[in-house]
């Protein structure tokens, strides 16, 4: 690992008695990144907890704060963490399956926290998840060729008379057979329902899709299937992937760029073979210092992590990090880090590293 200057952090605020004041950020009036199909800006989505008697919220949990990031079109952000740190509140934000607290999100140019619920059901099928839990998300009262052409039908992609024979193509594209059409969702193993859940969010013609782990509930040869159908399909179809896991391998091996986040913020982004081969973060060392390595005689070095994690209730004042920090200093106890570029992209906020 090459050394980094010496001289920041990754946190924020601790929890307000109040619920937060939705104010426009300086962003607002820059125009979005024409090369980016989708932009997040100083992206917020809090929580209310620990109401009063008055059923007013005495505090927040604040599950995604203050994320900002780009991506371009046929590319993959890999979303990296532990758990309950926010990727899948980030990952269903973005899609507004739940309402921002604050910030702006484009999507080809276009700022979806302002459309209308008329203008944003015309945008869904652009925009698809693609769900962790294969058992849960598919309705055991319907047959597999209805799962997959519900959305169809009620966008009316295609005349009802070729429905049957388009569910048929898309189905034959993720790997499931013809006479799967008529079964249901119990009748199958956990990598077919995962095709499944793939074709149902193809089925709409996206050019954005969300997978929120999709291979967590899978063995490892079946998940080296869907990874390999998910990049597949990404070349055929030109798709743009989220891809939230825990499995730093696969993403390594399905990401462009990959972020890593702490308690609701981005602590580090950058290009995948820049942040593995130099990760900056104390944070993003310690993760990937887990990660196995497929030699019997290589003794990597395991950086354990003290403490516990703090409460996204009542984060830590200045770096969030700071209580489990290996390279704590004074400032990091008072002051958050700014998320800043250190060079070809490579984001990071910590103060090892010059702020100003």
């Amino acid at each position: 690992m090459t050394e980094r200057p010496i001289n920041g952090t990754a946190g924020e605020s601790v929890a307000q008695a109040t619920e937060p004041d939705l104010v426009p950020t300086a962003a607002e009036h820059i125009p979005p990144d024409p090369d980016a199909l989708l932009e997040v800006r100083h992206l917020k989505k809090y929580f209310p907890a620990n109401k009063d008697f008055f059923g007013r919220p005495k505090a927040f949990v604040k599950a995604v704060d203050d994320v900002s990031f780009k991506i371009k079109a046929g590319t993959t952000l890999g979303i990296v963490g532990e758990s309950g740190c926010g990727k899948t509140t980030l990952g269903r934000t973005i899609l507004r399956l739940q309402p921002a607290t604050e910030g702006e999100i484009f999507f080809a140019g276009r700022d979806i926290n302002k459309l209308k619920t008329a203008e944003m059901n015309a945008l869904r099928p652009q925009m698809q998840i693609i769900f962790q839990d294969p058992y849960s998300s598919l309705s055991p009262r319907m047959p597999i060729g209805e799962i997959i052409g519900e959305a169809v039908a009620q966008h009316d992609l295609v005349p009802k008379h070729e429905r049957k024979a388009y569910v048929l193509d898309v189905m034959k594209k993720c790997g499931l057979p013809a006479h799967y059409y008529e079964r249901y969702p119990h009748e199958f193993s956990g990598g077919q329902r995962q095709r499944i859940c793939i074709a149902t969010a193809l089925a709409l013609q996206p050019k954005f899709v969300v997978c929120d782990e999709p291979v967590s509930a899978l063995d490892v040869s079946i998940q080296a299937q869907i990874i390999n159908l998910l990049k597949d399909m990404q070349e055929k179809m030109d798709l743009t992937y989220i891809f939230i896991s825990h499995d730093l391998s696969v993403v390594e091996h399905i990401s462009n760029q990959v972020g890593v986040m702490y308690l609701g913020s981005l602590v580090e982004y950058a290009d995948t073979d820049d942040i593995f081969e130099h990760p900056m973060h104390p944070y993003t060392e310690a993760l990937f210092s887990a990660v196995p390595v497929p030699d019997p005689d290589a003794h990597n070095k395991r950086i354990i992590l003290s403490g516990d994690i703090p409460s996204p209730i009542n984060a830590p004042s200045g770096c969030k990090f700071h209580t489990r920090c290996n390279h704590c200093m004074d400032i990091c106890k008072e002051v958050a880090p700014k998320f800043r570029d250190y060079g070809g992209g490579h984001m990071v906020a910590c103060h090892l590293y010059p702020q100003d």
